[in-house]
């Protein structure tokens, strides 16, 4: 495979991933702020469900950067 396709394969990898991440994040945060307006006393239980669902999605990015990582290996 041709080093210049291998480079724009791994750009398109981290650029998609840290998009898509960032959407999921700012989409996830804001319902949990609605879901902590509406229900104040469950803001305990609602921020530990947030925390965890944020660290598994930093997680796909962090898999997205190895992703990148190995196809730059590879030039």
């Amino acid at each position: 495979m041709a080093t210049g396709t291998i480079a724009i394969a791994a750009a398109l990898v981290l650029a998609l991933t840290a998009v898509a991440t960032a959407i999921a994040q700012g989409l996830t945060a804001s319902r949990a702020m609605d879901a902590i307006a509406r229900q104040p006393e469950a803001a305990g239980s609602i921020r530990g469900a947030l925390v965890i669902s944020l660290a598994l999605m930093e997680a796909l990015t962090i898999y997205g950067m190895l992703v990148a990582f190995m196809l730059v290996g590879k030039i």
